[in-house]
């Protein structure tokens, strides 16, 4: 099929297909390995106004960052100075979901990660972007109830989202905060 702009497509184990439009405007389709091209098509084909929205997006961010004063590069020094601040914040919410949540995890790193806010390996391990610290209260928050959920359930099933919200019944406002306002956390600083 024919789309106003190219696609890459990446085969791995997954068992969902999905879409991602990268900050620089490139169009990622995530595939389980057994998916046809023609079902990958078809997919990219019922949701090109979301793609088309949120390439549209990502120029417009493209050129917010043209038009804006250079900004220094972070320094090392003030790159650590926020990373242990990360890890302070960090640490605290998570032994506070952790409690009430009634999961164990293992140890936190802090990164700063292009595409990642968070992640849960399956031996427990969590990591977290330090960026997230210019971001609201409520959506560290989320961030947090959400990596620890993992504990759980490692998916993004309705069972896992449940667990999510039975912590935090408002995350959606937190989630959508992040997808809409995501981006700016990498302009702040």
């Amino acid at each position: 099929m024919n789309h106003s702009f190219d696609y890459e497509i990446i085969y791995s184990s997954r068992r969902t297909i999905a879409i991602q439009v990268t900050r620089d405007g490139h169009v990622i389709v995530r595939s389980p390995k057994n998916c046809t091209r023609s079902y990958i098509d078809s997919f990219v084909s019922k949701n090109e106004a979301w793609i088309q929205k949120h390439l549209a997006r990502a120029e417009e961010l493209e050129e917010q960052r043209r038009q804006a004063p250079a900004r220094p590069p972070l320094t090392q020094k003030d790159r650590a100075r926020y990373i242990e601040t990360a890890r302070d914040i960090f640490t605290c919410k998570t032994a506070y979901y952790a409690r009430i949540m009634k999961v164990s995890y293992g140890r936190i790193s802090i990164r700063e990660q292009k595409t990642r806010w968070g992640s849960c390996s399956s031996k427990g391990n969590l990591n977290f972007n330090w960026r997230l610290i210019l971001a609201p209260e409520k959506v560290l928050d989320y961030v947090v109830v959400h990596e620890l959920a993992h504990r759980r359930e490692m998916n993004h099933s309705k069972a896992f989202y449940a667990i999510v919200e039975s912590v935090l019944p408002d995350y959606r406002k937190a989630k959508k905060w992040l997808r809409d306002n995501g981006q700016s956390l990498w302009e702040m600083v």
